[in-house]
């Protein structure tokens, strides 16, 4: 018998969905994972100093909280494993097939079904699809002149190598973004030289982070309450962010200026806080946060390099002022090649149409979560649910409950297929492109938010508690439903 619903990608979004299938008495569904351990993004991002900038208690899904986080902003490693203790918790493990890498989903009009098939030359079927792999499954090699001719060391940050000692080795970083800014400081206790080589500063914010006192984990564990108050207090505190790093307002103004002032008290150097310091609103990136990659980039063993790359040879990294900065290894932290204008495989719906033709000028769908013409297939992390100022998981458990009311919907009412009307869905879109105008995203700077021709497709204008609200039923109206015959 065929499962009910396919779910592809074992990280968060996937055994979130999972999970909330079981509590809400369906059991029978199957999880296409194309490596061989739960984790997603997690486990793939090992580099040294791997960590998340949202606080834990608040990085974590309100129906499976974690009450022995060991510090308010927990590294990489703590996170993968609260994600394998959902396994275990659940007994998600008889559900999961590892090494399964999906290459099609394709929809059945007549049976009402999607089939997944995978590398391996497995196929599955189910009544209804969850895409949950991630906006940051797959890395992105920067196009640079010369990457191949290369004769060094080169790693990924989403593809640490732990096998290859840094230590008295000329090191290059390539980007200085959120990663970097975590990798920098630690490379800088091992690496004998350290070259940074910035194309566009971001805003930095401080991270107020500290160990939780056992007293405090005890108090989580034994009283869930106080748990559940210091979600809620991280949460309003993020929501009230969002006025200044959502929109572009006088509180916009606010932030940098407390991200200068952060910047003057641990630069000393005003000429490398001109160079550090961006030309662009707070927000149009994504906003960093960090209390130790300035005092890295001062050490001794570390430079920072502001020139352009002109190309990359045999032997190092060559900059446009002519200097040849020859290296032993260089790391790549250049981040994720997010499908703002694909998908991570071709995925096919009624009437043989392919999605990623429908999006090769940026993707859309309706509430993030569906798509007109591609029935019963759902979206985890789908278009416009990014969030700029608070947890990514407060959007996914929003999707993952609106998805499994739809699934559950679908196996009550002896549903054949439930797609999004397309008028309600370019209405949507209509709207929250106009709502984007307003945003500190689209504000004027080039970042991985949009595509080539501005399209953004990624983030939500508006609140968390806003995004969570409009997902909070599943409207038959907005939908066209046949039912199976008999």
């Amino acid at each position: 018998m065929s499962p009910s619903t396919l779910i592809v990608g074992a990280g968060f979004a996937g055994l979130g969905t999972a999970i909330r299938l079981l509590q809400n008495g369906i059991d029978d569904f199957v999880i296409l994972e194309r490596g061989h351990r739960v984790g997603g993004t997690w486990r793939d991002n090992t580099y040294p100093g791997a960590a998340c900038d949202i606080p834990s208690v608040l990085y974590s899904y309100s129906f499976a909280p974690n009450p022995h986080w060991s510090r308010v902003y927990s590294g990489g490693a703590e996170i993968l494993h609260y994600i394998e203790g959902l396994v275990d918790k659940y007994g998600l493990h008889r559900h999961i097939r590892f090494g399964e890498d999906v290459t099609t989903l394709s929809f059945d009009d007549a049976a009402g079904t999607w089939t997944a098939e995978t590398e391996s030359g497995n196929t599955y079927t189910g009544h209804a699809a969850v895409l949950a792999p991630g906006p940051l499954a797959n890395v992105r090699w920067p196009e640079i002149r010369g990457l191949d001719s290369y004769t060094g060391h080169k790693i990924h940050s989403a593809r640490w190598d732990h096998d290859y000692d840094m230590a008295g080795k000329r090191v290059a970083v390539i980007g200085t973004g959120a990663s970097a800014v975590q990798i920098i400081p630690e490379l800088v206790k091992t690496a004998a030289k350290v070259k940074v080589f910035q194309r566009t500063p971001g805003w930095v914010l401080p991270r107020a982070d500290f160990h939780h006192p056992g007293w405090a984990r005890q108090l989580f564990r034994h009283v869930p309450l106080t748990e559940q108050l210091a979600r809620q207090a991280w949460f309003w505190g993020h929501e009230a962010a969002a006025v200044g790093m959502v929109w572009n307002t006088p509180a916009t103004d606010a932030i940098q200026v407390i991200a200068k002032a952060h910047l003057r008290q641990q630069v000393r150097d005003s000429w490398m806080r001109r160079q550090l310091t961006p030309d662009f609103r707070a927000g149009c990136k994504r906003m960093l946060m960090s209390n130790d990659y300035y005092p890295a980039l001062q050490k001794p063993n570390c430079k920072l390099i502001t020139w352009p790359i002109a190309t990359i040879s045999p032997n190092g990294i060559r900059t446009a002022d002519g200097i040849e900065h020859e290296v032993d290894c260089i790391v790549f932290a250049t981040g994720f090649d997010v499908a703002k204008t694909g998908t991570p495989f071709p995925v096919a719906g009624r009437d043989g149409r392919k999605l990623a033709d429908e999006w090769s000028s940026g993707a859309y769908a309706y509430k993030s979560v569906a798509v007109s013409g591609y029935p019963n297939l759902f979206l985890t992390f789908g278009p416009n649910s990014g969030p700029g100022h608070n947890s990514a998981l407060l959007y996914m458990e929003a999707q993952i409950d609106y998805i499994v009311a739809a699934v559950r919907l679908i196996a009550e009412r002896d549903i054949h297929s439930l797609d999004v009307r397309a008028d309600r869905q370019n209405a949507y879109n209509a709207d929250i492109q106009r709502r984007l105008r307003g945003t500190t995203w689209n504000s004027g700077c080039s970042s991985w938010y949009l595509t080539a021709d501005g399209h953004n497709g990624t983030m939500f204008p508006g609140l968390a508690s806003q995004f969570t609200r409009q997902l909070a039923r599943v409207d038959l109206d907005d939908y066209r439903v046949t039912v199976r015959a008999g």
